[in-house]
């Protein structure tokens, strides 16, 4: 069986100054498989199905994601840091708002 491929790009953008420095844990189904820099892509092999994805730890952390993948597919997310200061602010009080992660 062929494994399939998750990528994540992680995007930083121009006057963000939140969350820029520290890599980001990637979790899938609850076991940390890497880490993320900040623009930096990365390609994590899965085993074909359902998973779940979460990425940071701690007061850092992004909602979990749920996607299916098949045999020798690839499945894209873009992930960033709060990009304005009214998301910051909120992701003080509600953490998993502190990474964004989009279906690429």
């Amino acid at each position: 069986m062929r494994d399939a491929t998750l990528r994540l790009e992680r995007t930083s953008w121009v006057g963000m100054i939140w969350g820029q420095r520290e890599a980001w844990n990637i979790a899938i189904d609850g076991a940390v498989v890497g880490a993320i820099a900040n623009r930096e892509t990365v390609e994590v092999s899965v085993e074909p199905g359902h998973h779940r994805l979460r990425l940071g730890e701690g007061r850092h952390v992004s909602p979990q994601r749920t996607f299916d993948v098949a045999e020798g597919e690839v499945v894209g997310f873009h992930c960033h840091a709060p990009l304005i200061w009214p998301l910051w602010l909120a992701a003080q009080f509600k953490s998993n708002l502190w990474i964004t992660v989009t279906r690429a």
